[in-house]
């Protein structure tokens, strides 16, 4: 089997159209030598049933895009998707993804392969990514039989790496947007928290550039250092 078809072995069902528009999707590509201001990063944020990492559901995705060393706020991405029997636990209540937006939603495997789409070949960034990741790669794999293969840097680990001083290792994003005195206006559903998400990275982009750390694979290479040494035993 060759590496497309890995990554796109398209779930049956999909029609004519789908097929075509998954045949149609880049490759993901590798974190580059190049400047961190150059590289095309897409910050994403999901709300989903629960947390459970085998059961639970994607609700809503929310992105946007950070190229040129800014926001870039022409290219947003926000879907709710469709998930006619799934349970919503309180806390998705609270986001506002009552039933009727629910069931309002957009088709999954249309929503998924616009977002796909949208991201075409670039890494991902998210606050607590690995949860993200492994919530989306499902996603996609059960509604479209696609493989995630993105690269994915946590947010979560990019600040207390590249802001020891802050002293809040463990910290959710609330705490670094407080750290920072960020103004955010609202939070708590996808496309704002990616937004507030993304507002944190230029901050922490600027502290990697301070750090002589400017590019995406030395920036990713030099987290995995440090998440190494955080995790070796201490005698």
């Amino acid at each position: 089997m060759s590496l497309f078809s890995w990554l796109r072995a398209a779930k049956p069902g999909l029609d004519a159209g789908q097929h075509a528009r998954l045949a149609q999707l880049p490759p993901p590509q590798a974190l580059g030598e190049g400047s961190l201001r150059g590289q095309r990063w897409v910050v994403l944020d999901l709300e989903t049933s629960g947390l459970n990492l085998n059961r639970d559901q994607v609700l809503s995705i929310g992105a946007v895009v950070i190229e040129d060393g800014a926001i870039d706020f022409s290219q947003l991405f926000e879907r709710t998707l469709q998930r006619a029997e799934t349970k919503l636990s309180p806390s998705v209540l609270i986001h506002g993804l009552g039933p009727s937006a629910i069931a309002a939603g957009s088709d999954p495997v249309e929503a998924l392969l616009d977002f796909i789409a949208f991201v075409g070949d670039s890494p991902l960034l998210a606050f607590h990514a690995p949860f993200d990741q492994h919530m989306l790669g499902r996603a996609l794999k059960d509604s479209l039989g696609y493989r995630l293969a993105h690269t994915f840097l946590d947010v979560a680990d990019i600040a207390p790496f590249l802001c020891p001083q802050a002293n809040i290792r463990e910290a959710g994003l609330d705490d670094w947007i407080e750290h920072f005195k960020l103004q955010v206006g609202e939070r708590h559903h996808a496309s704002a928290d990616a937004l507030a998400t993304a507002e944190l990275m230029l901050i922490l982009f600027s502290r990697a550039r301070r750090q002589q750390i400017d590019s995406p694979l030395l920036l990713q290479q030099r987290l995995s250092q440090w998440k190494r040494r955080k995790q070796a035993p201490s005698f």
